[in-house]
């Protein structure tokens, strides 16, 4: 008899599906189609795309790992998706706060810039920004900004998957001095970076009001000349809608479409003025909005109309938006909370915006603001292996009643113990694995003397 089970388990060995890596946990949240959350589950992993999704009695019958990593105080959930911000920003984390959006703008950071930016600024701040958004639980950020060549290494270098924008604007700025070389320098960017299994190269013209409209049209040309995305910002003000139609006759959403902005893959970051003709064209344009509720907050540029947003099946994630001003810091977890309450309370209706809305805003929903739901944002077979662990062993998260509830109005970042991208551990037991964040916190620090110096 011994000698039976032990030729069934041989066979049975042998019979299963190799894996590298089954994770699992004492829930799955998967955001597929179904929206299952699956009692002790497990996710196999094999390279860079995940090969199973059950429980865990049905993934460990089916599957052979190399290695494991089990978390039975746990949830395992696809990793966050940021659909709008600027890493690099995180040096000037806090030097303007408690400001409007132009005043912010144009007396603090655009002088800031203009005399700290640089290629090595850059680097630094974006590796500041990625070790606090994988810490985070975020496994794809949305980028605008300056130099993005090298916000593209280091995205690299940390393992971290990015939609990754070259910011154009109508005046000098560090790697620029007219729009033309912008454009220029934008083409030599998506070219190095085309097909990069990490890094999705897009152009970012900045807004309406700060490009001309043939700067705007050149952007968007270059943009669907490469199958690339277009990034910018959106109805964000008041004074921005009501410039627009002070000088235009038109919303800003009704001028951009005039120059034809949308007619390609769009990513349209804060959209909180906007009416139901903007909407519709939104919608007609399949343009993708970010939200950013930290941002739209503490700018106090309004309430973006999400839930109108979402009725229309326009595709809504999240962001929050970069340091210095506008939010200071990258929390997703944070937005997620946010973006539920405030829709609530100005609606006057606690049902307005769910708690299981607000979590797929974060992961599928954001990917298909991308248009990247085919690979990333849920855990399914087939895509991409991007997948974070959340603890649930600390006083904030017990007890759990509702798994989905748990993750967007109770856990918080830095309940986040494990990561991986593409199939790679990049956060394991709260440590980042692939950046020297000492080394990262000390050029911190010297960055903030130098910004300090600047500013006098």
């Amino acid at each position: 008899m011994f000698r039976i089970c032990s030729l069934f388990l041989f066979a049975s060995t042998l019979l299963a599906e190799s894996a590298d890596w089954i994770w699992s946990a004492r829930w799955v949240i998967t955001e597929d189609a179904r929206q299952r959350v699956i009692t002790n589950g497990a996710v196999a992993l094999r390279g860079d795309r995940i090969v199973g999704v059950g429980t865990r009695a049905e993934v460990d019958a089916r599957f052979q790992a190399k290695q494991r990593l089990d978390r039975p105080d746990a949830i395992l959930a696809p990793g966050l998706i940021d659909t709008h911000t600027h890493a690099a920003m995180s040096l000037f984390r806090g030097i303007a706060d408690d400001k409007n959006l132009q005043e912010w703008l144009n007396q603090y950071i655009f002088p800031a810039e203009a005399r700290n930016v640089s290629p090595d600024f850059v680097r630094w701040g974006t590796r500041l920004g990625c070790l606090e958004m994988l810490l985070g639980g975020t496994t794809t950020f949305t980028d605008m900004y300056y130099f993005e060549d090298v916000v593209a290494e280091v995205a690299k270098e940390a393992g971290m998957r990015g939609v990754l924008g070259e910011t154009i604007i109508g005046f000098p700025v560090a790697d620029a001095k007219t729009s033309a070389d912008s454009l220029r320098f934008t083409e030599r960017y998506l070219a190095r970076f085309r097909n990069d299994p990490l890094v999705v190269a897009a152009v970012a013209p900045h807004a309406l009001y700060t490009n001309s409209d043939q700067t705007l049209k050149s952007a968007r040309a270059l943009a669907n000349r490469f199958g690339a995305p277009l990034i910018i910002h959106v109805a964000e003000t008041k004074k921005e809608n009501d410039d627009a139609m002070a000088q235009r006759h038109m919303t800003t959403v009704q001028a951009l479409d005039s120059l034809g902005v949308f007619t390609g893959r769009t990513v349209a970051a804060h959209c909180v003025w906007v009416n139901e003709a903007d909407l519709a064209i939104l919608k007609a344009r399949g343009v993708g909005v970010a939200h950013c509720p930290s941002s739209n907050m503490k700018l106090a540029s309004g309430v973006a109309p999400v839930t109108r947003m979402l009725a229309l099946g326009i595709h809504v994630g999240l962001g929050p938006d970069g340091p210095a001003g506008s939010n200071n810091d990258f929390n997703l977890f944070e937005e997620m909370d946010l973006a539920a309450k405030l829709q609530k309370v100005t609606r006057l209706d606690p049902q307005a915006l769910p708690a299981g809305t607000a979590l797929e805003m974060a992961t599928i929903g954001g990917a298909r603001v991308l248009g990247m739901e085919k690979e990333i944002g849920s855990l399914e077979t087939g895509k991409r292996a991007d997948l974070i662990v959340v603890r649930l062993d600390r006083p904030n998260a017990q007890p759990v009643y509702d798994p989905i509830s748990q993750m967007v109005y109770a856990l918080k970042a830095d309940d986040v113990s494990d990561v991986m991208v593409n199939g790679r551990p990049v956060v394991s037991d709260g440590k980042i694995l692939t950046l020297d964040e000492g080394q990262i916190l000390r050029k911190a620090e010297e960055f903030r003397a130098k910004v300090s110096a600047s500013l006098r």
